[in-house]
């Protein structure tokens, strides 16, 4: 029987045994790996490569970028890791996301944290949104307050429209306010080369799984190296300074990361058959505006915003439905829940799934502009959408509410 201890094999380029584990792998020194069968192991090489393969597109270095699952998991690793003082405040928009608007509220019952909501509402131009996020540090000041933070999208999830965050993390940098962009809909979608080398947020995350076609779930949180301080562990004083914040999230138990590992495949799959990030954008961005106008076409209405807002700069499309509130016989506070039923309905008999929701005093839907739609789709889309609001029309969603609370 020949040995192995800590020799060579032939086919190998690292030696067997602890110059392997030490070198190749991410266990902790100290740690004696003896359970491969439970939990598995990867090579880190894998990780460093889907860091250097997204980093580029974030304006980044690749130790400045880690993974987590998706962009709420970001939000709260950062909002969890701040150093919260009494009269701290953090400002948000009221197009914040749910998730993270139950964080910030979550810190408010914890600890000293306030909270500042920026109300707008679709159609509004940049400057305006400037100008209330000004007057809304000026208003929390007023209050002996102090704003701390301030947290923004890149595009809105709903409705899905382009958000001014690059003004934002400047006039936040002139304020001394700390910047967090939600980027949810982030990398994939816009060009953000530009984030690291000329916006410089604080704190950046975005998923990739979204637009950036890697699967479930994974996101990229971006903390420059001037913050990584800020994200602080109780293992911080066992890790040398150089990889301390990239350590951090090395070891996840047994929480399923194989799609952080997929990134290099997904960039390699939109260059060798898409032709490339900004093709890509802008195909996406082209069809969602062609299809969207068709859509309304057909539908009577309109699409938010004229073609030439900043705001349609993306690659979404909300178009509003021909549907009011008094052709239902029903008040504002019905308008959540019939809309609820219209979006349910589209995937359980149209296969299809079409974000609707009450907005504004209308019903609107959301679409996505991407390279396997064409326009043949959006009026599909269209003629689907006729159908959901003439079923809706005839009172089809009251016998579901009324089932539903009798159930």
């Amino acid at each position: 029987m020949s040995s192995h201890n800590g020799s060579e094999s032939p086919a190998s380029a690292v030696a067997f045994g602890t110059e392997i584990r030490g070198q190749c792998f991410s266990f902790a020194e100290g740690y004696h790996p003896l359970n491969h069968g439970s939990f598995g192991a990867f090579p880190k090489e894998l990780l460093r490569e889907s860091k250097a393969a997204l980093a580029p597109l974030l304006g980044a270095e690749p130790g400045e970028v880690v993974f987590v699952q998706n962009a709420t998991t970001g939000v709260n690793t950062v909002l969890r890791n701040l150093n919260f003082k009494p009269g701290d405040t953090v400002l948000h928009f009221s197009t914040t996301y749910g998730s993270c608007l139950k964080t910030i509220q979550s810190l408010s019952e914890e600890c000293s944290v306030s909270s500042h909501a920026i109300g707008i509402t679709y159609p509004i131009d940049d400057d305006e949104i400037l100008r209330r996020f000004r007057c809304a540090v000026e208003a929390v000041k007023c209050q002996r307050q102090t704003p701390k933070l301030a947290i923004f999208d890149t595009v809105l999830t709903f409705p899905g429209v382009m958000f001014p965050f690059e003004r934002l993390v400047a006039t936040c940098k002139e304020l001394k306010i700390l910047s967090l962009i939600d980027g949810a809909h982030g990398v994939g979608h816009i060009d953000l080369s530009h984030l690291g080398g000329v916006v410089k947020p604080d704190f950046f995350i975005s998923n990739c799984y979204k637009w950036l076609m890697v699967p479930r779930g994974c996101a990229a949180l971006y903390v420059p190296y001037r913050n990584q301080e800020k994200i602080t562990s109780t293992e911080r004083d066992n890790l040398k300074s150089g990889d301390y914040f990239s350590k951090l999230f090395d070891k996840i138990s047994t929480t399923d990361n194989t799609p952080y590992y997929c990134i290099p495949v997904a960039l390699g799959f939109r260059s060798r058959v898409c032709g490339g990030e900004a093709k890509i954008r802008e195909y996406c961005e082209y069809i969602a505006r062609l299809g969207g106008d068709r859509t309304a076409e057909i539908l009577g209405t309109e699409v938010l915003g004229a073609s030439s807002a900043s705001f349609r700069s993306c690659c979404f499309v909300n178009v509003r439905l021909p549907l009011t509130l008094a052709e239902l016989d029903a008040d504002a506070s019905a308008g959540r829940g019939v809309a609820k039923w219209m979006q349910e309905l589209t995937p359980a008999e149209y296969e299809t799934y079409i974000p609707i929701k009450f907005y504004a005093g209308s019903f609107w839907c959301r679409i996505s502009g991407q390279v396997y739609l064409t326009l043949n789709d959006f009026e599909w889309a269209a003629q689907t959408l006729l159908d959901v609001c003439t079923r809706a029309k005839t009172g089809e969603w009251r016998w579901v509410s009324f089932a539903r609370h009798f159930n």
